[in-house]
């Protein structure tokens, strides 16, 4: 029994949780309405029923009382027929009298109307009596007066006492109907107050159908198509055959859906150009760049930042960022990132030096994204900045100035050395101590003018100057070059030899960039080259290639000596500044700029310098040059800055 009074209680409130508070209040209103109206109701019925009863048993009273008065004395007279006359014609006279009762002063009936009858006195003749109260002879000046419910109805007694003379005889009883008009009245009064409390409802009822049908109805269908707007679905439209107020209500709702839906339009054309616009630009800038949300997940990264952090087959898009940086930058990053979503710090930047996925060093600036009115983060701007080149730069800048400060030391030193002695000891040496003292200082200062020039000439080819190539005769500047060394090559024992192609075209080149590059590589081929050994210069036209790879003639350059040669170690550094192979295998003097210089003006033509050697047999240098056409433009069409200065002494 209590399952099953627990599952109609859970089943009468869910049904009640799934009205409306509109409806659940509508009907505690009417609930409330009814049962006042129900309470009115029966106040007025019980007040009209009370007062009938106080009628009748007035009326019952007074009665009494009248036909008490008329026949006590025929009681005392005992005359009974007189006593039976009158009450029966008083009883037919009247609608209002149910019985009447006359009994003795012991309570025995011994008439009655209309229901008495003579009986033989014998001994099973039943006894009818009035019972009253023991003292009631004693206390009979009133009327007693008393309803009791019949068959047919309530009726009320009315006990009268016989008195004549001061005697009390007996007493007189009459049944009164109720007043057929009070009973009328207030029948029809409960009868019309149940027929309120019932139209009442009839009425919330069909008021609530008629709401639901003709305003609830269309009001939550509004709240739906505003839910649904609100949600961004502006094809949301409301068809009801309604008329009045609704209807330019719905008319106004769906020519809003329409505007909503062309305005959304709209707005995404532009956004998404606009987004495209924004991915193309971020995906073309030099720098990383990644954007993240406030939960520091991936919402855009460009190929830049791809390729330093290695994500180029990884989908870090919706992925939260510390997930998928290497280990270095995790590390540092996890903390400022919490304190930058947060608000603690605006900004930050580090300097990380990565080993994964290659050996690099990057700068990673953080940067917040604020809202339109600057209140609240949005999300944070990650820029990831490749500095590998320019550390490598500032580490060579500085192993640079630190070549050239001991460079420029040591014959400055050798210089201030020499001029003191002579300056302090000059009385006290020979004349041939005295020259060979100048001698070593010329020395040194030539080797210093080398220095400086070789020095300006790098910074000069190192910088973003502009040369204007015309038509080189190789062979001229191949003849002048030999000029210069012939001297020195007779001097040390060494033959130079020079192999130009009689055809040789011209090429596209800077005359006096040339020349240097010649005068270089043969002072160093002699400087590495001993007695009795050979520096040889070539130039000879390239053969087109089979497969067309090589577009317009090119002519090849190669300077070859049988020096010392390179060891393989040494090879990849022999083109950096101030490397000197000597520093390993002699005490020969140079600056070691020579060859750095040559790769920057080989550089500029466009072409690369290549070197084949080999320890005690010796080394070549080649690279090719562009053969001139006249229908070729010039490599830079800026006016022509003459270089002077340039040419080395190694």
């Amino acid at each position: 029994m209590l399952p099953l009074l627990k599952k109609i209680r859970e089943a009468i409130a869910h049904w009640w949780l799934e009205f409306t508070l509109q409806t659940k209040l509508m009907a505690a209103a009417t609930l409330v309405v009814s049962l006042v109206m129900s309470g009115l109701t029966f106040w007025a019925v019980n007040t009209i029923q009370q007062n009938a009863r106080l009628n009748d048993t007035r009326f019952g009273s007074d009665l009494g009382l009248l036909l008490a008065s008329n026949v006590a004395p025929l009681i005392a007279e005992n005359n009974l027929t007189e006593v039976a006359q009158f009450s029966q014609r008083f009883y037919g006279s009247t609608s209002s009298v149910r019985y009447m009762l006359y009994a003795d002063e012991t309570g025995k009936i011994f008439f009655g109307t209309p229901f008495w009858q003579p009986e033989v006195q014998n001994s099973l003749t039943i006894e009818r009596r009035i019972h009253l109260p023991e003292d009631y002879a004693a206390h009979s000046e009133l009327p007693m007066v008393r309803q009791h419910l019949m068959p047919d109805g309530e009726v009320t007694d009315v006990f009268v006492p016989l008195n004549h003379n001061g005697k009390y005889l007996g007493v007189l009883a009459i049944g009164i109907n109720p007043n057929p008009t009070a009973v009328t009245s207030s029948d029809l009064t409960r009868d019309v107050t149940i027929a309120v409390f019932v139209s009442i409802w009839v009425m919330v009822i069909l008021g609530a159908v008629f709401n639901a049908l003709t305003i609830t109805k269309p009001i939550k269908e509004l709240l739906e198509g505003v839910r649904n707007i609100a949600a961004g679905n502006f094809k949301q439209r409301i068809n009801l055959p309604l008329g009045g107020e609704l209807k330019d209500l719905i008319s106004s709702f769906n020519e809003m859906a329409e505007r909503l839906e062309s305005y959304d339009e709209q707005n995404i054309e532009e956004l998404t150009a606009e987004k495209a616009k924004l991915e193309t630009l971020v995906s073309t800038i030099a720098d990383g760049a990644i954007l993240l949300d406030t939960n520091m997940q991936v919402i855009l990264v460009n190929p830049t930042a791809r390729r330093i952090f290695g994500w180029e087959n990884a989908n870090v898009v919706g992925e939260n960022v510390l997930h998928h940086l290497p280990q270095a930058v995790q590390i540092e990053l996890t903390r400022p990132l919490y304190q930058v979503t947060s608000g603690d710090r605006d900004s930050a930047e580090f300097r990380i030096a990565l080993n994964q996925p290659t050996n690099r060093t990057v700068r990673i600036l953080l940067t917040t994204v604020l809202d339109q009115y600057r209140e609240s983060i949005k999300g944070i701007a990650m820029t990831v900045q490749d500095i590998t080149r320019e550390v490598e730069l500032n580490e060579a800048k500085g192993q640079f100035i630190s070549n050239v400060s001991h460079e420029l030391r040591t014959p400055l030193f050798n210089i201030k050395s020499f001029i003191e002695t002579l300056h302090d000891y000059g009385e006290d040496l020979s004349e041939a101590e005295r020259r060979e003292f100048l001698a070593t200082a010329n020395h040194e200062t030539d080797r210093l003018t080398r220095l400086v020039n070789d020095v300006l000439d790098l910074s000069r080819l190192e910088s973003c100057r502009i040369y204007q190539f015309n038509a080189v005769d190789l062979a001229q500047a191949i003849e002048q070059t030999l000029r210069t060394y012939q001297l020195n090559a007779r001097d040390k024992g060494i033959e130079l030899i020079q192999e130009v192609d009689s055809d040789l075209p011209p090429v596209l080149g800077h005359y006096d960039l040339l020349v240097q590059v010649f005068a270089n590589l043969v002072g160093n081929a002699l400087k590495f080259t001993k007695s009795g050994g050979k520096v040889v210069i070539r130039a000879y036209p390239l053969k087109p290639a089979t497969d067309n790879s090589q577009k317009t003639p090119q002519v090849r350059i190669e300077i070859s000596d049988t020096g010392i040669g390179i060891d393989p170690e040494d090879q990849q550094a022999i083109f950096d500044r101030f490397f000197r192979v000597e520093n390993r295998v002699h005490t020969l003097e140079g600056t070691g700029l020579g060859l750095s210089i040559v790769r920057n003006i080989i550089d500029k033509h466009h072409t690369t310098v290549h070197l084949v050697s080999e320890v005690s047999v010796g080394t070549t240098f080649w690279f090719d040059l562009t053969v001139f056409q006249e229908q070729v433009a010039l490599v830079d069409n800026l006016p022509l800055v003459e270089v002077g200065g340039i040419g080395s002494k190694e």
